[in-house]
């Protein structure tokens, strides 16, 4: 008799114990569901690998950013942006973290192999852009023939298109020839003795592909879709006080606050509208620079 009552009172503590790890696992799944719906529309994270906003951001800074203030309205000049890269960055994807990259899983299937870009916003369609000396004697952004009073205390290096006009060509026939390297070495040599050493070799060191550099950006997978509708020629432009860049239709112009260490759009051109992410609002990591980003 003993026997069997121990077995019937077993029965209900087997119910009520699969009953709670039943109710548990629907927890455990309804926070799994809301933490991707808040990381898909609401909220994420990205790790800074490198120094291109150095004031205002640092390499190795952790950035929390709020992702619904875009899609009400457009970003405005001199707001620092998170967006996606407009092409499959090789080497940045060696500096992600293994969070950043279980994190970045949950992107939209059409940005697999890009990366995550901090940069302030200088020009948006329409705007007509100018790297020229102030009075000063300093190199600043003219964005319409005038300094935006939030781009005023930063210094800018005319380099990248505003050096070289056809340097976003140029990135984009390398990289339809990396693959065959005697091509490729072949098309480096003919830039150099026509534009100089110092062009090839930028160009070596963006696209990649040799054994120097293996890992770069395969511009063309990705341009050839972004600038089918325009020639990039007719928005970069040589005029009599220096290269002009208009910003087209759908697309904004990104640069770095440490203008001699940015990879920004002064080599990669326009960013399309919609590769923007949203605001860093909030430094989280290292703890002792923990404070607000927008507006340093």
């Amino acid at each position: 008799m003993s026997n069997k009552k121990a077995k019937s009172s077993e029965v209900p503590i087997k119910k009520k114990v699969a009953k709670e790890a039943a109710e548990w696992g629907k927890s455990l799944l309804y926070a799994v569901v809301a933490a991707t719906i808040i990381r898909l529309f609401v909220f994420e994270t990205m790790l800074v690998p490198t120094g291109s906003m150095i004031p205002t951001i640092n390499p190795k800074d952790r950035l929390f950013i709020e992702k619904i203030t875009y899609t009400a309205r457009e970003p405005k000049i001199g707001d620092i942006v998170v967006f996606w890269s407009p092409y499959v960055d090789e080497r940045a994807q060696t500096m992600l973290r293994w969070f950043d990259k279980f994190m970045d899983l949950f992107a939209p299937r059409r940005f697999k192999g890009h990366v995550k870009y901090v940069k302030r916003l200088v020009g948006r369609e329409g705007d007509v852009l100018q790297i020229k000396k102030d009075e000063q004697g300093q190199y600043r952004l003219y964005v319409n023939g005038e300094i935006p009073e939030s781009l005023k205390n930063i210094v800018y290096e005319p380099e990248g298109i505003f050096e070289y006009p056809e340097l976003i060509n140029w990135f984009v026939e390398a990289s339809r020839l990396r693959k065959d390297l005697i091509a490729y070495q072949r098309y480096l040599q003919d830039l150099a003795s026509k534009q100089g050493a110092y062009a090839a070799n930028l160009v070596a060191s963006v696209v990649g592909g040799i054994p120097q550099v293996p890992l770069g950006i395969p511009f063309y997978e990705a341009y050839d879709k972004i600038y089918a509708d325009i020639n990039i020629s007719e928005y970069i432009r040589n005029a009599p006080d220096g290269v002009t860049v208009t910003v087209p239709e759908g697309f904004y112009f990104f640069m770095g606050d440490n203008s001699k260490e940015s990879f920004d759009s002064r080599y990669f051109g326009f960013v399309p509208k919609d590769h923007v992410i949203g605001r860093p609002i909030l430094r989280i990591w290292p703890f002792q620079s923990f404070g607000p980003v927008q507006g340093s």
